[in-house]
């Protein structure tokens, strides 16, 4: 049995002074490897650093949504960074309307440089999308990332929208967020998506499972969102690890 967290932030300052620690405690539960997500230009390098220094870390580049007021990557820049054999993605980008008002027309503009980054290198996108997926899947659609396919991280909208991703040849990554109670529709979503198109992630230091509900989240955690999926497909642990793992694999060429 064999975990992978598709989706951490272990360079975040909750977890980056004890590299050494959420590194064994990964290994003692089973998660062999971590992906750890770029969010700004500025604190690339650290992403990096980790990926470079550790075997199993792997490292993506991109910049978040929500930052609006950081250095803006060009499709160039994004495309040059991306050259590393340590980093494997583009992201994480997408759009968030949730924690953002006004016109939000550079949010759009800096998600269609990612996807045009990520076809030119070849290397699949991380997308983030928060009360934006209509726009979301609208400018995947219009940039041709289908082409290069990817993943919808943290997943948390409705199966119409998980469709629509996997019918452009993107996978699904599901977080602890799947293992609250109040996630009823989240959970459907989990049932419905196949395995063979399905990650697992922590998005730590946030978003810890349960029974680790609202403490700081780690890699090693991302075994109870296997076993929730596990739970709510009435399948083994093993089989969600093995499938997810395998998956994470052939889409990031590892």
């Amino acid at each position: 049995m064999s975990f992978i967290d598709s989706h951490c932030h272990i360079n975040f300052k909750e977890l980056a002074a004890d590299i050494g620690g959420v590194l064994d405690r990964m290994q003692q539960n089973d998660v062999t490897s971590a992906l750890c997500v770029s969010v700004n230009l500025a604190d690339f390098p650290q992403v990096l650093a980790l990926a470079v220094e550790h075997h199993n870390v792997y490292a993506s580049v991109g910049v978040h949504p929500d930052y609006e007021s950081v250095e803006e990557p060009t499709a160039d820049r994004l495309v040059e960074l991306a050259a590393h054999p340590k980093v494997i993605a583009i992201g994480e980008t997408g759009l968030d309307y949730y924690r953002l008002t006004g016109d939000l027309e550079w949010q759009r503009e800096r998600f269609r440089n990612h996807i045009r980054a990520a076809r030119r290198c070849g290397k699949p996108l991380i997308i983030h999308t928060r009360s934006a997926s209509e726009d979301t899947l609208r400018i995947m659609k219009e940039e041709g990332a289908d082409g290069v396919g990817g993943v919808m991280h943290c997943f948390t909208e409705s199966w119409e929208v998980a469709k629509a991703a996997l019918d452009m040849g993107f996978y699904i990554s599901f977080s602890g967020i799947v293992t609250f109670k109040s996630a009823h529709e989240l959970k459907e979503v989990a049932k419905r998506v196949p395995l063979e198109r399905m990650l697992i992630e922590t998005d730590s230091p946030y978003l810890a499972p349960v029974p680790f509900r609202g403490k700081v989240n780690q890699p090693a955690y991302v075994k109870h969102v296997a076993e929730e999926i596990a739970l709510l497909r009435g399948i083994s642990v093993d089989e969600v690890g093995n499938a997810t793992s395998a998956n994470f694999t052939r889409l990031f060429s590892v």
